[in-house]
Parts: C-alpha cells; sequence; structure tokens
C-alpha cells in the first residue's frame, strides 16, 4: 500500500493483540501497532489518527461499540473493525448500524487483511466523495456567482426546453421575473413563426458539444431585438444557453454596410466624372449609381429654373418615379409649392435630411412616400461658382439613415458632381464656341459644313435630292454703320429667330457676318424649291423689323445649288451655292439658282403655278369628256370626265403642262374637288335634259387619296346630284397598292356611297389576285400601252386576253383605253372586252357637244326642255 499503516488495537489481552497483529503479518501488510484497553488511552490514541482501529467487542468498561461511538463523537471517518469470540446477528447488526466497517471472529482472522484494505479503500472513497461534494458546493456557488456577474445573459434547460435556472442579465434581456421563468418553456423567447424551428434544433444539441447561431429573440411585450447564442448540452439532461444581445453590433454592421454603400457611390461617380460628356449623362449615370451601387430607393437631380422658380427634375432612377411629378419643387417660399424641402435646399444653400419621413412635418407627401418605402430623405445643393444650380435627392428605405458620417461622404459627393458639373458647363461653352455662333445662336461655318456632309452622304445613298441656300443681308453694313453696333447685333439676332422658326435650327447656320445658310434634305423638284425659298424670303424678310424703336425695311438675297446636279459633294455644292449667290447680288435678282437654265426654267413653272392659282379663281378650268361604248353594240355607256384649263393667254394648255405642277402645289385638291362637283352637276343636268345620262368616270389623284378626309369630299360633291350620283372614280393601280389595307377602308367608305370604282392603267401596276379580289372594284381599264401594241406582239396579246377572263372570273368589268384603229375594236370584242374607249369612237369634247350627241341618240319622246335654274347650279 506503499506507507506502513498505523493500527489502533483495543484489546484487554495482550496475547490475543499479538495474535491479531500476527494475522495482520501474515496477509502482508506492513503496519505499527499500539494497544490500549481504556477509554482514556483510546481517545488519546485517537488524537494521532492511526489509519485503522480493531476493536475486541468484549474490552470491561470500554467494549467496541463505545469505541465505535466515541470515534464518531470526534467526527472522525477512520475505519473501526469489530473482533469478538462469538457474535449474534443483532450485535452485528447494531456494529454496523454504529459505524463499523466489518467484523471478524477471532477463530477466523485469515481474512483480517483483506478486511483492513477493504476498509481503508472505502474510506479512501468516502474522503474523495467529501472533496467532490465540497468541491461542487463551493463550485455551484461560484457557478452560480459568476453567472450572475455575468454580462451575457446565461440559462440553463432541460431536454424538453423547460428553464432551470436564468440569471439575471438574461431575465433583464426577455423581461420576465425569475419564479415566472421557471414556469415556462424556452420555446416562448422565440418568434411564433420560428418555434418549428427549435424543437429540431434541441436534439442536434445531443451529437455537438455547442452550437453557436444568430436569431431574433422575443421579450415579454412581444418586441424583437438580434441576439447571438452559444448552446451546448451540460449532460444528457440539461443544456446552457450563453445569449449575448447584439443591437449595437448589428446597427454597426448596418452602419459600416451603409457607409460602404456609400463610399461606392462615391467612387462610383468619381469614376463617372472621367468619361462624362455632358451634364445630361453625369445626372442620368450619377441617379443609375446611387441606385443599383448605393441601395437607395429613389435618386433624381434637378436643376434649378430662376425664371420659373422652381427646381426642374432633369434625371431620376428607382422607385417612384411618378413620386417626382407630385413634390413641391417651388423656390418661393411664399407659395406652398415653396416650401418643400427642394426649394429649402436652393434657398438656405445646405442640405435637407429627413431622417423620419413619417413623421416629419416639413415633408409633404408622408403617406405616398411610405407606400414606396421611403422613410429617409436627403436633398443635397449642387453649387457652381458660389451659386446653387441644382438639387442631387436620395430616398432610403430604412429609417436614420443619414447620419453624420454618411452626410459627411454625402456632402463630398455633392461637391465632386458640382466640380464636374462646372467642368462640363466650361467644356461645353469653349465646345460651342467652336460650333455656334455666339451672337444669333445658330451653327456656324463649321457645324454648317459638317452637317453638310451628312446631308449629302445621305441623298446619295437614298439618291434623293438636296437644296443648300445662302442668303446675304442687303445694305447690313449701312445699317450698322448708321444705328452703331449694338443696333447691327440685334437685328442679325431677329432675323436669325425668324430663320431659324422657319427652317428649323439644325438646318441653319450664320456662315459670316450677314451672310446665313439653309439646308433642305429630300426636296422635290426645282419648283419646290423656289417656293421654299421665297416662301423664307416672304417670311424672313416681308415684315420690318424694330431695333432701337426704329422700324427696318430689310431685303435679301439668295444663291441656291441642288445636289446632285449642282455638286456632287458639300465642299462643291457650298461653293456653288455662294457663286449663285454672288450673281444674284450682281444681278439684282431676288434669288438664282447655280446653272441660270435652271433659274429660267423654275422661272417659267413659278409664272405657270401663279397662272394655275389665277385659273381656279376665275374658273378657267373645264372639263371634257370622252365616251365609251359598248363593246358589242358601240352605244354610249360612259364617259370619262378630263380637266382641261382654258387660259385667256395660253389658250388650251395640254393636260400634261399643268396637271403635274398641280399635283406638285397640292393645288390638285381643289381643282380636283371641283372637276368632281362638276361632272355631278353635269351628270345631274343632262338627267334633268331627259337624256340617257352615261356613268361619269372622275380621275382620282395620289394626293387626294391621301387625304384624310378624302371620303368626305366624295360625299359632299354627290350631295349636288342626281339618286344614283352616277359618278365613277378612277383610280390607277400603283396608287391603290400604295397603302393597300387603308386605301381598301376608304374605298369601301365611297362604295357605299352608291359610287363605283375603277382599277385605272391595269397591268403596269404590281396588284396581286389576292389584293385584287379584295378591292371593292367594279371595273379593271387595261392601259392603252398594251392595246397600241398588241396586235404586233403575241405576248402582249396573250396578257390582254388574261386580263379578261381573269377581271371576268372575279365578277369585274373589263374596259380598253387607247382603242384607236378597227383592227384593236375586232380583237378585243372577240376577247371579251365589255367596254372600249379611244380616237377611233371620239377624242375628249367639251360638255356641250357631248349634250348635242346625247340628243341626237336619245329617243324623241325622252326629251324636255331643260331647267333653267338647275342650268345655272
Amino acid at each position: 500500500m506503499g506507507e506502513r499503516l498505523r493500527v489502533l488495537i483495543l484489546e484487554d489481552r495482550p496475547s490475543d493483540a499479538e495474535l491479531v497483529a500476527d494475522a495482520l503479518r501474515q496477509s502482508g501488510l506492513e503496519f505499527d501497532w499500539t494497544r490500549v484497553d481504556r477509554k482514556s488511552e483510546y481517545l488519546a490514541a485517537l488524537e494521532d489518527k492511526p489509519d485503522v482501529v480493531l476493536a475486541d467487542f468484549k474490552v470491561p468498561g470500554f467494549g467496541a461499540l463505545d469505541a465505535l461511538d466515541a470515534t464518531r463523537e470526534q467526527g472522525s471517518d477512520m475505519p473501526v473493525i469489530v473482533i469478538t469470540s462469538s457474535l449474534g446477528d443483532e450485535i452485528a447488526a447494531e456494529c454496523i448500524k454504529r459505524g463499523a466497517s466489518d467484523y471478524l471472529l477471532k477463530d477466523r482472522l485469515s481474512r483480517l487483511g483483506t478486511a483492513v484494505v477493504q476498509a481503508l479503500e472505502r474510506k479512501r472513497l468516502r474522503e474523495g466523495a467529501r472533496r467532490a461534494e465540497k468541491t461542487l458546493r463551493e463550485s455551484e456557488a461560484k457557478y452560480q456567482e459568476l453567472i450572475e456577474q455575468a454580462s451575457d445573459g446565461i440559462f440553463v434547460t432541460d431536454n424538453q426546453g423547460n428553464f432551470l435556472l436564468t440569471n439575471t442579465r438574461y431575465r433583464e434581456m426577455v423581461g420576465y421575473a425569475k419564479d415566472d421563468l421557471l414556469r415556462l418553456n424556452v420555446a416562448l423567447t422565440y418568434r411564433e413563426e420560428e418555434r418549428g424551428d427549435l424543437a429540431r434544433r434541441i436534439p442536434q444539441l445531443r451529437d455537438a458539444k455547442s452550437r453557436l447561431f444568430e436569431r431574433m429573440m422575443r421579450r415579454k411585450d412581444g418586441t424583437s431585438f438580434p441576439v447571438e447564442i452559444s448552446v451546448c448540452a451540460l449532460s444528457n439532461e440539461t443544456h446552457q444557453g450563453i445569449v449575448r444581445d447584439i443591437t449595437e453590433r448589428k446597427g454597426t454592421e448596418e452602419r459600416i454596410k451603409r457607409l460602404n454603400r456609400v463610399y461606392a457611390v462615391l467612387s462610383g461617380i468619381n469614376a463617372l466624372l472621367v468619361r462624362a460628356r455632358d451634364r445630361d449623362e453625369l445626372f442620368r449615370e450619377a441617379c443609375r449609381i446611387a441606385v443599383e451601387t448605393g441601395k437607395f430607393r429613389l435618386a433624381w437631380i434637378g436643376a434649378v429654373e430662376r425664371e420659373s422658380m422652381r427646381v426642374k427634375p432633369l434625371a431620376w432612377h428607382g422607385a417612384g418615379e411618378d413620386y417626382i411629378r407630385l413634390m413641391p419643387l417651388g423656390l418661393n417660399e411664399e407659395k406652398p409649392e415653396g416650401r418643400g424641402l427642394a426649394g429649402r435646399a436652393v434657398r438656405e444653400r445646405k442640405a435637407m435630411v429627413a431622417n423620419d419621413m413619417a413623421n416629419d412635418p416639413r415633408v409633404a407627401l408622408s403617406k405616398e412616400a411610405l407606400e414606396r418605402g421611403f422613410h429617409s430623405l436627403v436633398i443635397l445643393p449642387l453649387t457652381v461658382s458660389d451659386e446653387v444650380v441644382g438639387v442631387l435627392a436620395l430616398y432610403a428605405e430604412s429609417p436614420g439613415f443619414f447620419d453624420d458620417e454618411e452626410m459627411r461622404l454625402l456632402e463630398e459627393l455633392a461637391g465632386d458632381v458640382s466640380f464636374a458639373l462646372d467642368h462640363i458647363e466650361k467644356e461645353e461653352k469653349i465646345e460651342y464656341l467652336a460650333y455656334y455662333d455666339s451672337l444669333t445662336g445658330l451653327a456656324n461655318r463649321t457645324l454648317f459644313h459638317e452637317r453638310l456632309v451628312q446631308y449629302a452622304s445621305a441623298a446619295q445613298s437614298d439618291q434623293s435630292k438636296l437644296a443648300v441656300a445662302v442668303v446675304d443681308v442687303d445694305r447690313f453694313r449701312t445699317i450698322n454703320d448708321t444705328l452703331g453696333r449694338q443696333a447691327g447685333d440685334e437685328l442679325l439676332r431677329q432675323i436669325a429667330e425668324r430663320i431659324e422658326r422657319y427652317a428649323g435650327p439644325i438646318r441653319t447656320a450664320r456662315i459670316s457676318t450677314d451672310r446665313f445658310a439653309i439646308v433642305r434634305a429630300d426636296v422635290g423638284s426645282e419648283s419646290e424649291v423656289a417656293r421654299l425659298i421665297e416662301q423664307c424670303l416672304a417670311e424672313c424678310f416681308g415684315l420690318p423689323y424694330v431695333v432701337s424703336g426704329t422700324e427696318l425695311r430689310v431685303s435679301a438675297k439668295a444663291g441656291i445649288a441642288l445636289f446632285p446636279n449642282d455638286g456632287p459633294d458639300a465642299d462643291a455644292l457650298f461653293r456653288n451655292a455662294e457663286a449663285a449667290l454672288k450673281k444674284a447680288k450682281t444681278t439684282g435678282e431676288r434669288y438664282l439658282f447655280h446653272t441660270q437654265q435652271m433659274t429660267d426654267r423654275i422661272g417659267e413653272n413659278l409664272a405657270l403655278e401663279n397662272k394655275l392659282r389665277q385659273a381656279l379663281e376665275k374658273e378657267e378650268f373645264v372639263l371634257h369628256y370622252q365616251p365609251k361604248v359598248d363593246t358589242a353594240t358601240r352605244r354610249i355607256d360612259g364617259v370619262e370626265a378630263l380637266i382641261r384649263w382654258q387660259s385667256p393667254d395660253l389658250g388650251l394648255v395640254p393636260p400634261m403642262k399643268f396637271i403635274p405642277l398641280l399635283e406638285e402645289t397640292g393645288l390638285i385638291l381643289e381643282v380636283g374637288a371641283w372637276a368632281l362637283r362638276r361632272a355631278v352637276l353635269d351628270h345631274r343636268h343632262w338627267k334633268d335634259l331627259g337624256l340617257s345620262a352615261p356613268s361619269i368616270a372622275v380621275n382620282v389623284s395620289a394626293v387626294q387619296l391621301r387625304q384624310r378626309d378624302f371620303v368626305a369630299t366624295i360625299e359632299d360633291a354627290i350631295k349636288l346630284g342626281s339618286v344614283p350620283p352616277g359618278i365613277d372614280l378612277e383610280i390607277t393601280e400603283s396608287l391603290v397598292m400604295e397603302d393597300i389595307d387603308a386605301n381598301i377602308e376608304k374605298l369601301e367608305a365611297v362604295r357605299l356611297l352608291g359610287v363605283s370604282i375603277a382599277v385605272d392603267d391595269f397591268g403596269t401596276g404590281y396588284s396581286s389576285l389576292g389584293y385584287l379580289a379584295k378591292l371593292p372594284v367594279q371595273t379593271l381599264k387595261i392601259d392603252r400601252s398594251f392595246i397600241i401594241t398588241m396586235l404586233k406582239d403575241p405576248n402582249v396579246m396573250m396578257l390582254v386576253s388574261t386580263i379578261i377572263s381573269m377581271a371576268h372570273s372575279l365578277r369585274l368589268k373589263v374596259i380598253a383605253e387607247g382603242v384607236d384603229a378597227e383592227g384593236q375594236a375586232k380583237v378585243l370584242k372577240r376577247l371579251g372586252c365589255d367596254q372600249m374607249q379611244g380616237f377611233l369612237f371620239s377624242k375628249p369634247i367639251p360638255a356641250g357637244q357631248l349634250e348635242k350627241l346625247l340628243a341626237r341618240i336619245a329617243p324623241p319622246h325622252s326629251r324636255k326642255a331643260p331647267d333653267r335654274q338647275r342650268r345655272r347650279s
């Protein structure tokens, strides 16, 4: 056992004590022993703290039971083994009851050594248990003291989550009293939607030393706060949780996150400042970066308009674009619209912050803001040259977003945007001076030339025409010298305004002191260009100018060049326009084209145009009629109305001389409407005379058909005639196919008015059978070019035959125009053509001659005297 044992033997007989000692020696134990036989000796020996007592049961005056009592009275845990000659069960039980470790018979001492060893081992275990118990008690006290002093909340639960222990800090966190918590389950501190997750987590604690997680903890009052919880299993039956309130940490993390977002916005916009080309791009991209990178709900930038006294939003990004339209953006604080935060930021020249938009009385649209998720707002003034020129507004989804740190960064951001805005404005001014005239604001010679290059390139690609006019102000130097430089500048500004208003800003330039340039793309004929120039000169120089209280009559001259006739590129075109101007100034002409021959021709056309306008006013137009005859009977079935111009000066002007000009000038609308009315009145007049009035076909031009009021024009005209109106409309095949769907709709409406429709010049266009079947037409007119050549060309003959067969299959009538020979008529009759028209039967004749012709072929009883009152209509 290591150390020698100290053995105390209570025995009145020394021999018996020796026997006991021998028995111990025989067991192999090493020991020292002392014998006592009286109480006083026994008590004295106990002071030396022997390892074991071997007591004889029957020592006179002080036996084993007395020794047991004395030992226990002293509080000793020393093992006492009772040795006796004989021992009954009752006495043995009493010995054990009083604390004996064991008992032996004197004649069976062979077990003594084993009994001693076992008694000593039990003592050692008891001492160990007492020490452990003491340590545990001390530990529990220390644990209780520690958890009470802990800054974190601590709790202990059983396997079902019922509270067994909580510290003061934990109770403060959740708002419960100690006794209340000990009757509750930990699930009560979970939000209702998270309680299902708790049942899953508790069993996992048995398989892991500890778990660390974050969650929202629920207080007694129902509010929640973020915590970090470390949970571990103390035993198979208990679990410990350490709870740390991380509200402040979360706030710090959120603030750092917000700051990082603002830093990112600042970085992104600083990168933008390098590449932004103009103010619009700067504003637009800055708003986009603020929303996409900074995670702001809405960002917008507005410019200060001093004249209208308001902030005008120019760029925005994010949710709530409609919210911007509702905001009070005025600058005048005397009006309700001027009391908004934007106006205050401009007036007070400082940032306006609303960290609780729902309850801030300065926020006029708090309800609308909450609906869009806006809780915090800052409006930052943008300052250039010590003047507020705009504002940057940012909206955040969390309350209290804009603290001092954010504001320092955002004010730096506003300063950077202001700097970039100032830089862009200066660059734009430099670029403006390089390409624009500082006096009038028009493009200068350089920019006009660049634009002219683009116009010429586009015209070449489109194979269209382009006109360039250079306009010179007459006697400008005289005006400048007489009235002074300031008055001359004012006159030039007013001239520029009129020219720009007429031609448009991108088509106009001031190319020298008193000279302007105009470009017109996609022009039509030379006559159209001449009219445009005349109109320009009339609008820009017809009315007097008022300069410094003086009324000035100013005139100008112009030189014109056309692409591609007068130059293959911009340089040649501009050069030739200036040459034409120089010649106009020399000759005194108001304007000249680069080619004199063109100027002369244009002059003729303009003179003819003026005569046409007069002809319309003076009713010089007349209708001639060319009969259409039935192929089988050669009787007149209808007539075609053809416009003629009976000019007092020029005589009967050929149609090809003036009809294209009517269409070009738009006069065809008035002349065409007149022709329709005249035909209706003539048809009614013939019926009133009792004649067999044929239907009258009136040609419709492209200009007429394109008009929105085309159907209304037809309806107004036929109201003047009889019922049914007896009018047909002839429309060329190519014109019908221009806008097939819209034209079908118009023609169907005309058809409902009782007016028949014929497709003129059929075969020269590109109509398909599918569309032809959809058209509300009753007649096809085969173009005269096919009739003239069909006898000479078998292919043409086949085409004419096919057209007639196809038309009849679609239940359409067929008219052949241009029938000038009898051979043509015979072939057409054989092919089944319904009607013919041409010089073989009659050339176009005036209405009076047709009336006589109709009278000759009418039965005598059907004629009656003319109604003079109606004739005058």
